[in-house]
């Protein structure tokens, strides 16, 4: 797939969701929400020819906690969303260390050829990140408004991870196989 159209079926939920809740509030922009993650994960299924787990994991939820604050017109389960997903992906990754299994490899090794030890370094570090921005969210919703929330969810949150993600080449740099050779390549010190 594309890699501008992959960032825009990834980003395109959080852009409606902000673009309803300027114009009509949170719950207008959580309906919105949910209907534009359960679009984005029809594109993602209809043009990868498979179901992409982080996103299900991720729509489940926001239909779970959207569907909350709905019906039950109470804004907190929205907010605790991010911590409720960060939490499950932290949750995943640990668990899969602790059983000596690189939960990420399966999910990225299409993507990248990296041996074993760096696919569970990787998966240590994205799980204390996905840790850091559950108690990050927790903090932010419990002592700010729904405007300064909304802000962070949006303006930070996000580049957060692509910084996260970026300061992440160099391990996997350093943790790369060359796919032809089937060899590592040269670890830097």
């Amino acid at each position: 797939m594309n890699p501008f159209l992959k960032i825009a079926i990834e980003i395109g939920p959080l852009a409606a969701f902000f673009a309803a809740y300027s114009a009509r509030g949170l719950m207008a922009a959580t309906a919105v929400f949910m209907v534009a993650i359960t679009i984005s994960l029809g594109l993602s299924i209809w043009l990868e020819r498979r179901v992409p787990l982080m996103p299900l994991v991720s729509g489940g939820v926001v239909m779970v906690f959207g569907g909350l604050t709905l019906i039950l017109a109470d804004e907190t389960f929205i907010k605790m969303k991010p911590t409720i997903i960060n939490g499950l992906f932290a949750g995943a990754l640990f668990a899969g260390l602790a059983m000596d299994r690189a939960f990420l490899k399966p999910l990225f090794g299409a993507v990248m050829k990296l041996n074993e030890q760096g696919w569970k370094k990787l998966s240590l570090r994205w799980g204390l990140f996905f840790t850091f921005v559950a108690i990050l969210n927790e903090i932010v919703w419990r002592n700010v408004g729904t405007d300064m929330w909304v802000s962070f969810k949006v303006f930070g949150i996000l580049p957060l991870t692509l910084a996260f993600a970026l300061a992440q080449t160099p391990l996997i740099h350093r943790h790369s196989i060359d796919a032809g050779a089937g060899e590592k390549a040269p670890v830097k010190k």
